[in-house]
């Protein structure tokens, strides 16, 4: 299992991930900047909603639980990306 630093930079990879491709669809695709600041919004919502949880979990079962929701997240995020 990695250390809860890891597991914090990995969301923060994750949801910088999605805001710089968010971004860079604003930057070539106008039209489609509400359906992107959504998806922004809803990032750091998320990140900031993780660190908490990350912070409060104290057992290797609530870690996992954690890590296999923040994969699902990610499953939506790439959707959501590609409908855009």
């Amino acid at each position: 299992m990695a250390s809860i630093r890891e597991l914090k930079k990995d969301v923060k990879a994750m949801v910088y991930d999605v805001i710089d491709e968010a971004y860079s669809i604003q930057l070539y695709t106008p039209s489609k900047k509400e359906k992107s600041e959504a998806l922004i919004d809803e990032a750091v919502g998320f990140y900031n909603d993780a660190i908490t949880k990350i912070n409060a979990a104290n057992s290797k079962s609530e870690f996992k639980s954690l890590v296999s929701s923040f994969e699902e997240q990610a499953e939506k995020w790439i959707e959501k990306l590609n409908q855009l």
